[in-house]
């Protein structure tokens, strides 16, 4: 579906030249929910500019369905934009325009007849959740419901992309998860090829199926959100794996620990319904202190990591940790 090949994004300022994509080259799958994570300045905005050409590449070259975006001009490259939608952190909508006015916006570009504009711009009210706001201006809106206006904009040319550029980084946690919740919605329903630019590992985590990590205008990590969460590799991918699990350092864990083993176990998928601490406690004579722990869900299953301390007698101890270790992934952890 998009293929970008060894891309580069070069731009002179004033205090000289700044290499915002430095030789990206990645491939987006039909269907999915493809995420691209970063910190601030990492390139993620200049590269998903680029997937719609408000951006042309100094080098390298990007594909949208078989259409060279890259160097796509004049009306090739505004015949290609019409199968791509694009929602914005700042909704981007026309305030002086009602919400069935913002959605049949693109239509009314596009040449679209009056009475087939208001049809499909209802369908989609529908769609967003938004029955009966139509004649609403967006001052009357909430942030999460310019959001769905600005979902149901980006719907009306029937994209087979939709670009999100930090599309909820303005909203509070709880409207956040609803407008994930329907980005969800809309792939399932519409199999829409959705990519999705964020600094929030919450969101990669709640809905991607893959996810690529940014730094420094590179591609640092790229996989499944689940490998990725189960075993990141770079600094910069564990640090967002570490704000979305909550995870203390391992040193406030092992603090108050004095006695026996302290163990970090992870579990991923099917692994996260064994009854593990269960079977510790029945097979073993040792204590078993459940130290930190939390699971989190990912499109392709659960992840989690759990912090416990064995105590006992030592060479049972070393047989509870060989046990636990044909279940699931354990370090011992050193003081």
């Amino acid at each position: 579906m998009i293929t970008i090949s060894d891309v580069k994004k070069i731009f002179q300022t004033k205090n000289g030249t700044v290499s915002a994509v430095d030789g990206v080259d990645m491939t987006i799958k039909d269907g999915e929910i493809f995420g691209v994570i970063g910190y601030s300045g990492a390139g993620k905005s200049t590269l998903i500019r680029m997937l719609n050409g408000l951006e042309v590449p100094t080098d390298g070259s990007v594909d949208v369905n078989g259409q060279l975006i890259s160097q796509a001009k004049g009306r090739s490259l505004r015949e290609a934009r019409q199968s791509m939608g694009m929602i914005f952190q700042h909704f981007n909508l026309l305030w002086s325009r009602t919400v069935l006015e913002n959605i049949q916006f693109p239509l009314e570009i596009a040449g679209v007849s009056k009475k087939e504009r208001i049809k499909k711009a209802n369908e989609l009210l529908n769609l967003v959740g938004l029955e009966g706001r139509g004649d609403s201006y967006p001052s009357q809106l909430s942030g999460g419901q310019k959001q769905r206006v600005g979902i149901a904009r980006a719907l009306a040319n029937d994209p087979k992309v939709l670009l999100c550029d930090e599309a909820t980084s303005a909203l509070d946690p709880q409207t956040t998860d609803s407008i994930l919740d329907l980005l969800v919605d809309i792939n399932d329903r519409l199999g829409l090829t959705i990519v999705l630019i964020t600094h929030e590992m919450h969101v990669i985590r709640k809905i991607c199926h893959r996810v690529a990590v940014m730094d420094s205008g590179k591609v640092v990590e790229e996989g499944d959100v689940l490998d990725v969460f189960r075993n990141p590799r770079e600094e910069v991918t564990k640090r967002f794996v570490k704000e979305v699990s909550q995870q203390q350092e391992s040193d406030d864990v092992l603090e108050h620990c004095q006695d026996g083993k302290v163990l970090k176990l992870t579990f991923v998928g099917e692994s996260t319904d064994q009854p593990l601490i269960t079977a510790l406690i029945r097979r073993f004579d040792i204590e078993v202190n459940i130290l930190q722990g939390q699971i989190s869900q990912t499109q392709k299953g659960a992840f989690g990591t759990l912090f416990i301390q064995l105590t006992g007698d030592p060479l049972i101890v070393d047989q509870a940790v060989a046990f636990a270790e044909n279940q699931v992934k354990v370090e011992v952890m050193e003081r």
